[in-house]
């Protein structure tokens, strides 16, 4: 599957140029951002740690062979790259249990840089944001035109697609999801099973936000849509008055598309329809969704982008510093901007 059939239509127009990233882990940097005050004891043991080239999952695999524990007992709030230089938490339930020399998880991939007790295990999902630092190498674009691309979505948000990382390479989840769908079977393989139900929910909201896209209502509510803060899972139905609220223009107040699950979707009038019309289009994957029990839920259509800030270190490359809400996908702030040329991370000693 292509890159228009995963994800849709940009929303400001033609890209600006062209360039590369993640030439070296370094041109993709992510922190994590956690308001949690740490209690500093308790059978919880957190750490920060920083790692490249290392998915989540692997890293929670090395430090729980380090630790002498079983998988189940490390935690961590997301997901994070593999191609990529990361910083988050991750926490270990060590209860009765000293501190354990963790000194075997670290190398050149992975590093602790603290290490905190706490009284609670850490939640999926319980960090706020990430902050990203991103730098696009051998860039090739119309200076004029980007400055006032980047000007645009930093006023007006992009488009919130699922990344085409969710999908797999050439959509090969998306296609497996298909498969099971058709059988209305479930993979037996926890994480198998996890990895293909969001992938399949995924590609169904970014088929709606496309069509809101090509329909231009993507960033402005209308009567019927279901409108959510940024920060918020809760959701709420708009009428005429609440299509008029000021904290839609200043970007805090967002419409909603749909995250399938159980029962039809909650939205009114053409918003309703609109949704309708692509869960009859995909009504293998819909009722697929269902019958896994996941409960319909929402997410914005809009992404805002907090604090972005740009500079150009070298002339052929676009330095972006900016943060975006939890589950959010920087690739979708890029695409507004540059056509990425094709290459993969090979140099993880790029220095900085």
């Amino acid at each position: 599957m292509n890159e228009p059939q995963l994800l849709g239509p940009r929303a400001h127009g033609e890209p600006c140029g062209q360039a590369q990233l993640k030439a070296c882990a370094e041109d993709f940097q992510v922190d994590e951002v956690l308001d949690i005050d740490l209690a500093g004891e308790g059978e919880h043991l957190w750490l920060w740690v920083e790692k490249r080239g290392l998915n989540t999952e692997e890293a929670a695999r090395r430090l729980a062979r380090a630790a002498g524990l079983p998988q189940r007992a490390i935690s961590y709030a997301g997901l994070k790259d593999r191609q990529a230089l990361t910083r988050q938490w991750f926490s270990l339930h060590l209860p009765g249990k000293a501190d354990p020399d963790l000194s075997a998880a670290e190398g050149p991939e992975l590093a602790i840089r603290k290490a905190v007790r706490h009284r609670r295990k850490l939640q999926r999902g319980a960090h706020s944001a990430n902050g990203f630092i991103l730098r696009l190498t051998r860039l090739q674009a119309d200076r004029a035109a980007l400055e006032q691309r980047l000007r645009r979505i930093r006023a007006e948000g992009v488009p919130n697609y699922f990344g085409l990382q969710r999908f797999g390479i050439d959509g090969g989840n998306i296609l497996q999801a298909r498969d099971w769908a058709a059988r209305r079977e479930l993979p037996a393989q926890r994480n198998l099973r996890s990895r293909l139900l969001s992938a399949a929910r995924s590609y169904l909201f970014n088929r709606v936000l496309a069509e809101r896209v090509a329909a231009g209502s993507w960033n402005r509510a209308q009567v019927g849509d279901l409108l959510a803060f940024t920060d918020s899972r809760s959701f709420f139905p708009a009428g005429e008055a609440e299509c008029a609220d000021p904290r839609l223009a200043i970007l805090d107040l967002h419409p909603t598309g749909p995250l399938w699950g159980l029962g039809e979707s909650p939205a009114a009038a053409a918003t309703r329809e609109l949704e309708q019309g692509v869960a009859d289009r995909e009504g293998a994957l819909c009722a697929w969704l269902g019958e896994a029990g996941l409960a319909h839920e929402r997410r914005i259509l809009r992404l805002p982008i907090d604090g972005l800030t740009w500079h150009y270190p070298d002339p052929d490359v676009l330095q972006l510093e900016f943060v975006l809400p939890a589950g959010c996908f920087a690739t979708a702030v890029v695409r507004e901007l540059v056509d990425l040329l094709p290459a993969g991370l090979t140099d993880y000693s790029c220095a900085f």
